[in-house]
C-alpha cells in the first residue's frame, strides 16, 4: 500500500515538475554552447627591443641643476625604464618592441650645440669616454629604426633629426697641443632623417695640405655637399649599417642601397680617435617642435 502511496506521488511530481524542466533544459543547453563559443583570454605577448645598454650613455633633454643636460652612463642605464629623468625622453614599447628616443626643445643642451637630443653615446669602456677607437681600428654599427613622428615647419616640411653619427675627439695630449678646454673633435659622419629620405654628410678638409696641428682644429674641415638615397623610409621600419676601416666608410640602407666614403680626407682623419651616436638628435629650435624615433636593434663591433 505505502508503494502504491509514493509511486502516485513520484508521478504526480513528474508531471508538475515537466513543463520546469523543459524550460530550464534548453537554457542550460544554449549556456553550454556560449561556453563552447568562448575562446579562452590571450594575454599580448610583451616584446623587448635587440638592444644591449651595457656599452651605452644616454643624453636627454631634462635639464641637471646647473643647466646641463642629464646623462646617465652604465650601470644605470640598464634600469632606464626606471629612472625618472630618461622617462619622458628615453622608455620602453613594450608592443612593438623598441627604445623610444623623444626630443623637444629645451634649455639643456650640449657644448657646441644649439639643438636637444635623446641620443646615445658608445663607450667602449662602460662608464669611460677616454677609451675609443681609430678608423684604423675598425668598426661596425648596425640598427634597426623607424622615425614615429615628426613636427613640421612653417612650411609644412618636417623637421630634420640625425639618427647616427660617427664624432672625433681629441686625445688629452691633441686638446692640450692645440689648448683647447676640452677634448671635443667634429662628427666625421652624420646620418640624417630629412623629409623621409635618409641624407649622409661627412667632413673634408678645406686645405689638404693642413699641417698636423693644425688639423686638430675644427675649423680645418668643412662639411661636403651631402649624399641622399633614393628610396624612401618615410615612416617605415628600416636598417642602417655603418662600416668603417682605414681611410673608407660604407653606409648601407636596407641591406641595399650602399653609399661607400673612400679618399684623401678620410685618410687625414685617422689623426682622430671617434665613437658611435645613436637616437634622436634632433635639429630644431621652433616654439612646439617634437621628434618620436624608435630602435628595435642597436649592435657595434670592433
Amino acid at each position: 500500500m505505502i508503494k502504491h502511496i509514493i509511486l502516485i506521488i513520484l508521478s504526480f511530481l513528474l508531471v508538475c515538475l515537466s513543463p520546469i524542466y523543459s524550460q530550464i533544459n534548453p537554457l542550460e543547453k544554449k549556456l553550454e554552447k556560449v561556453k563552447k563559443r568562448e575562446k579562452p583570454f590571450k594575454k599580448k605577448k610583451v616584446k623587448l627591443p635587440k638592444i644591449d645598454l651595457s656599452n651605452w650613455s644616454v643624453t636627454v633633454p631634462a635639464e641637471q641643476e646647473d643647466g646641463k643636460p642629464i646623462v646617465v652612463e652604465p650601470p644605470e642605464i640598464l634600469d632606464y625604464d626606471s629612472n625618472m629623468d630618461l622617462r619622458p625622453y628615453m622608455y620602453t614599447d613594450s608592443i612593438r618592441g623598441t627604445i623610444v628616443f623623444y626630443a623637444e626643445p629645451t634649455n639643456a643642451t650640449t657644448p657646441n650645440s644649439k639643438y636637444s637630443r635623446s641620443e646615445l653615446r658608445e663607450q667602449m669602456v662602460p662608464g669611460d669616454n677616454n677609451v675609443n677607437w681609430t678608423f684604423s681600428d675598425g668598426a661596425v654599427m648596425k640598427g634597426k629604426l623607424s622615425v614615429d613622428k615628426v613636427s613640421r615647419d612653417n612650411e609644412g616640411n618636417h623637421h630634420r633629426i640625425i639618427i647616427m653619427q660617427i664624432h672625433g675627439r681629441l686625445t688629452n695630449e691633441q686638446r692640450d697641443l692645440i689648448g683647447q678646454k676640452d677634448n671635443n673633435a667634429p662628427p666625421v659622419l652624420k646620418i640624417y632623417w630629412d623629409k623621409g629620405k635618409i641624407r649622409v654628410k661627412t667632413k673634408i678638409l678645406k686645405d689638404i695640405n693642413t699641417p698636423y696641428e693644425q688639423m686638430l682644429r675644427k675649423d680645418a674641415w668643412g662639411d661636403d655637399e651631402g649624399f641622399n638615397f633614393e628610396q624612401k623610409v618615410g615612416f617605415r621600419k628600416f636598417s642602417l649599417e655603418i662600416r668603417v676601416s682605414k681611410g673608407k666608410i660604407v653606409v648601407v640602407l636596407n641591406n641595399a642601397d650602399y653609399k661607400v666614403y673612400e679618399n684623401i680626407h678620410l685618410e687625414k682623419w685617422g689623426v682622430f680617435e671617434n665613437y658611435f651616436k645613436a637616437g634622436n638628435y634632433f635639429q630644431s629650435r621652433d616654439e612646439g617642435s617634437f621628434a618620436k624615433v624608435s630602435f628595435f636593434e642597436l649592435e657595434v663591433s670592433h
